[in-house]
């Protein structure tokens, strides 16, 4: 089933997998991350996050509510609000209004996010776009010099030119309009004492700042100002306040979203990016007073016995996943080695092909036809699955689909972003995925909060040879993003698992790897997120620095695969719902957390 507004009782008898061995993950060097580079031959994402230590962390069990996100401030504000009996649609604000704050490099409120929404009374699963979009103003050749030529990714990504209009608060307050029960001015009240009286700068936001991964912040005066006081990153340790963000959030609450997007704010939101130094934009107030978050079905597949659900178009996660799934589903991962050889070749192959149809054919549905029916349909993938073997494919062709003439998307990508997880004493559930797209978003700064730079999720060329591609930028369009919160429903149509990640493009392979994890290898949740991981995103066959797969190079190599070995800094934030309660865990590549009571 494609679309679903409720789950069926379409599944059989669940398998289950004992004596699985999961294999520890071990530091990754800051020289090994420097060395990563762009690969642009083969359209890999370029990735600059900082391994700042492997936290040691174990599976959580609760039996009321839990919250599973990246920074523990955050968690902790959610967990005030669910105290006081808010639901979990409450909650996700609190955690989202923080995550500005103290994770101000990979999500906030100038940003946008994809959220799945169970609600349990009704037993219906909701889908929230708050994906940002283009300006009016900007057409096709927005990122084109005036030979036609695409910038360099860093010229495209600094500066007012890649701001999109934020979506994220205006999605949070439609979503709390229908499902909150506390006051929308109660939700902030943590991070704004928190924005005033200052929180301890993290490991991982300090050694960004000092890898200067985003140079475009060092570069802008105010932003500067912030994050590189008197002229130096800020420490990890240093007490850091940002009474701007607080007076923000101040008129947010009393206000509403509409304190962001009309007035006083939005007017400076619009003045920094049009007048930005670097590279001025095209934002203005009428996009900024136009923006409205849009309902969307959710996009879901079968995978033996459950039911799979994620974000449709915009994002092309769901589809891609569901998708790498269904090809998956003849080989019977559940019978192979945990993280072995034979299941992850399976895995890269699918991948490859998966990709390749992604890359051609996902955009915004308001403005393309997307043909996810075809992309899903049985016998699509059935011709499909033949073309895997034991030997590496090499670079996959997308399918043929005769009515589409498309070119393939050439489109940066990177890997900053967070994941919530979210299940109430209600039964209720969040998976939001939430993002100002590269580290530091634009890196164009205002009242306390950075701007996004998603409109280089875009295509930064809108043809090829003539050809259209699918990703191109137009005026209100959403860009393609890889964000894939996913919601799982076991063979009685009950709730079962949420899960999701950062890591741009990655996010695909993360996501649907720790969902093998889960389903075919009966692991819990906090084991299917620390699997070692892998990723091929029809390129390269990626294995984690300093795990076990690095044994697996040889042998990969022997079936035809390129292998790089490399950081691969997932971010994943899940939670089991169990007979007896619920089971959370937290990415150890990262800061996050998982608490409940």
């Amino acid at each position: 089933m494609l679309f679903k507004s409720k789950p069926k009782e379409i599944f059989s008898n669940l398998t289950n997998i004992a004596g699985v061995k999961v294999f520890a993950i071990g530091l990754v060097s800051l020289a090994f991350l420097s060395a990563c580079a762009p690969q642009n031959s083969e359209r890999e994402a370029f990735e600059p996050e900082a391994a700042t230590g492997l936290a040691d962390n174990k599976v959580v069990y609760a039996d009321s509510y839990m919250i599973s996100a990246a920074n523990p401030h955050a968690v902790d504000a959610g967990l005030a609000v669910l105290r006081e009996g808010g639901t979990a649609m409450d909650a996700a604000v609190a955690v989202q209004a923080m995550l500005t704050l103290v994770e101000p490099q990979s999500s906030g409120i100038g940003g946008g996010a994809f959220m799945l929404y169970w609600d349990n009374e009704a037993k219906e699963l909701h889908n929230l776009d708050a994906r940002e979009t283009a300006p009016m103003a900007a057409t096709a050749d927005l990122f084109l010099d005036s030979e036609g030529n695409a910038p360099r990714w860093i010229e495209a990504v600094v500066g007012g030119r890649s701001v999109g209009t934020p979506g994220v608060l205006r999605g949070l307050e439609a979503a709390h309009q229908r499902w909150g029960k506390l006051a929308w001015q109660r939700l902030f009240a943590e991070s704004i004492q928190l924005s005033e009286q200052g929180f301890e700068v993290s490991p991982r936001l300090a050694q960004l700042l000092e890898m200067e991964i985003n140079p475009g912040v060092s570069q802008t005066p105010i932003t500067k100002e912030y994050f590189f006081p008197n002229g130096r990153p800020l420490q990890a340790g240093t007490l850091k306040t940002n009474p701007e963000l607080a007076n923000t959030f101040r008129a947010i609450a009393e206000q509403g979203a509409d304190a962001l997007y009309h007035g006083a704010i939005a007017e400076d939101i619009v003045n920094a990016v049009q007048t930005n130094p670097i590279a001025p934009g095209l934002l203005a107030l009428e996009d900024l007073a136009g923006y409205e978050p849009v309902w969307r079905n959710p996009v879901c597949g079968p995978y033996r016995v459950f039911e799979i659900c994620s974000m449709g178009p915009p994002s092309s996660g769901g589809i891609t996943m569901l998708q790498t799934m269904a090809l998956l589903a003849p080989f019977e991962l559940h019978e192979l080695e945990v993280n072995g050889e034979e299941a992850l070749h399976f895995f890269t192959q699918a991948s490859r092909l998966a990709f390749a149809d992604r890359n051609r054919y996902i955009a915004d549905a308001d403005y393309v036809d997307v043909p996810l029916e075809a992309l899903l349909h049985p016998e699509y993938i059935e011709d499909r699955i033949t073309l895997i073997g034991g030997t590496d494919m090499g670079k996959a062709l997308p399918g043929t689909l005769d009515e589409l003439l498309r070119a393939d998307d050439q489109s940066p990508e990177y890997p900053n972003t967070s994941h919530i997880s979210i299940v109430d004493q209600y039964g209720n559930a969040v998976s939001m995925t939430t993002t100002i797209e590269m580290g530091f978003g634009s890196s164009v700064m205002t009242r306390g909060f950075l701007l996004n730079n998603q409109l280089t999720d875009f295509s930064l060329v809108p043809e090829v040879n003539g050809v259209l591609v699918a990703n191109r930028v137009e005026p209100g369009k959403r860009p393609r993003s890889s964000m894939s919160p996913a919601v799982v429903f076991n063979e009685d149509g009950e709730l079962l698992h949420i899960v999701g990640s950062p890591g741009g493009p990655r996010i695909i392979n993360y996501v649907t790897q720790t969902l093998i994890g889960l389903l075919d290898w009966n692991l819990n949740m906090q084991e299917a997120i620390d699997l070692p991981k892998i990723t091929n995103m029809n390129g390269v066959t990626s294995l984690e620095a300093e795990t076990i797969l690095i044994d697996l190079q040889g042998v990969l190599e022997a079936r035809g695969h390129e292998v790089e070995i490399r950081a691969l800094n997932s971010g994943l934030h899940g939670i089991s719902v169990r007979s007896d309660g619920l089971e959370g865990g937290a990415d150890p590549r990262r800061e996050g957390v998982a608490k409940g009571l």
